[in-house]
């Protein structure tokens, strides 16, 4: 039955020296090794993206801690069967606090779910090894992550990618018959989006399907894995921490004025599937955050993409997106006005508000007038230059900075109009 088995369960590691990747963890003098050699595992949440090794990891921990291990998936079991694994254990007085309960996928258990572990894990009936996929920040309770330490899983490298199959065609039994050539490998990874599990299924898949040259090679190329995986697989999730990574490193890429690395998120965006008015939000907050005063056209454009996206969806919005995101990327930069209201509102939960200068005062009632609402009020349109120099800060507050004009050629124009104005009243 094990040749019959997929080809990524036939090369799953006997033992840690046949792991690969997450050497930070399980390499010579390793947290993990260290662990494993004095006794004292703790109960740990294993933090990766899909392929990278976490299931395999907790199998070979128990394998070579000789240790009795349950398994759950979070997806199928329920407290029911959490508590008939603790009750086992606790039954089992010889293994009690050795038996190790591993929970595939563990952020998709309820709050409730999670809280039944509480007691067994602070008791030690059992060493828990939690997987997940979700940031445990977000997708595991407190309680539960102050009881476990969380070992983050790397993504695997090109070369591991690469040192996988190469070990899949010299050892399976099926491959080895078989003289598979690897040509190219770019279409090989991209379908496989960095999990190990599918890169080696898609091998299989591939070879599988191919006919012998004249010389009785099988050719894997980048067109015969295209034809076979239409669809690349994306580990872009709308609702999970990919989500917030991208869209920062998107904003990021902006502010950077990196229009390539920008463009390269975006994509990664629209091929996962992202709002597209989520997009066209972001693109109008940095518009004015990022670009600001350097350049108001940016906030414009932005608002008439947002506008056109509501409009046309998917899958035209991808240009009008790319087109505003190349704009705002190339733009000149100021995140001026931005501090300014960041700075006037620490200002005002500091100080409290200040008294509105009775000049500047709305005087819609004779009671009004009568005490002093707009009284000595300047109308700056009357005055010469359509300036006229009055204090507009409320008292105390005379000479208070908050804007300051940015490092670009419009606010330095406006830098020079407000000097010839205000002079050194504001430290222009």
């Amino acid at each position: 039955m094990q040749g019959h088995a997929p080809l990524a369960e036939r090369m799953r590691p006997k033992s840690l020296d046949e792991y690969v990747g997450q050497k930070h963890l399980v390499g010579d003098g390793a947290v993990l090794r260290r662990a494993m050699k004095a006794g004292t595992l703790p109960s740990m949440i294993l933090w990766g993206p899909p392929g990278v090794g976490k299931t395999t990891l907790a199998r070979l921990i128990a394998a070579e801690s000789d240790r009795p291990f349950h398994a759950l998936s979070a997806i199928h079991s329920g407290v029911k069967d959490v508590r008939a694994v603790l009750d086992s254990a606790k039954r089992d007085g010889m293994f009690a606090g050795r038996a190790l309960l591993f929970i595939d996928e563990i952020h998709r258990f309820s709050k409730s779910q999670q809280d039944s572990l509480l007691g067994a894990v602070e008791a030690g009936t059992v060493t828990l090894i939690g997987a997940t996929t979700e940031n445990p920040s977000f997708e595991v309770i407190p309680a539960l992550r102050s009881r476990c330490q969380t070992y983050v899983l790397e993504s695997l490298s090109t070369e591991v990618l690469m040192g996988l199959v190469q070990r899949a065609l010299n050892e399976d039994e099926r491959m080895a018959q078989r003289e598979v050539v690897v040509a190219e490998q770019e279409a090989l990874l991209r379908a496989s989006g960095g999990d190990a599990r599918r890169l080696l299924n898609t091998l299989e898949l591939v070879v599988d399907g191919l006919e012998p040259d004249a010389e009785g090679r099988l050719i894997v190329t980048n067109e015969a894995v295209t034809e076979r995986v239409q669809n690349p697989h994306s580990n872009y999730d709308k609702g999970g921490e990919a989500h917030y990574d991208v869209i920062s490193a998107f904003i990021k890429s902006i502010r950077a004025s990196d229009p390539n690395a920008a463009v390269y998120y975006l994509a990664r965006m629209v091929e996962g599937g992202e709002d597209p008015k989520f997009i066209a939000r972001r693109l109008l907050i940095a518009a004015s955050e990022d670009i600001g005063n350097a350049n108001p056209t940016a906030l414009v454009l932005a608002n008439n993409t947002f506008q056109a996206v509501e409009r046309i969806g998917w899958p035209e919005s991808r240009i009008v997106l790319a087109q505003c995101t190349v704009y705002l990327a190339t733009s000149a930069k100021s995140n001026a006005s931005y501090k300014a209201i960041g700075e006037a509102q620490a200002w005002v939960r500091e100080h409290g508000e200040a008294p509105v200068p009775l000049a500047l005062r709305n005087a819609p009632t004779g009671m009004m007038k009568d005490l002093g609402y707009g009284k000595g009020y300047a109308y700056d349109h009357d005055a010469q230059g359509g300036f006229s120099g009055q204090e507009c800060m409320p008292s105390g507050m005379e000479g208070t900075t908050f804007y300051r004009p940015g490092n670009n050629p419009r606010e330095e124009a406006a830098l020079a109009w407000l000097k010839a104005r205000w002079g050194d009243k504001y430290g222009y």
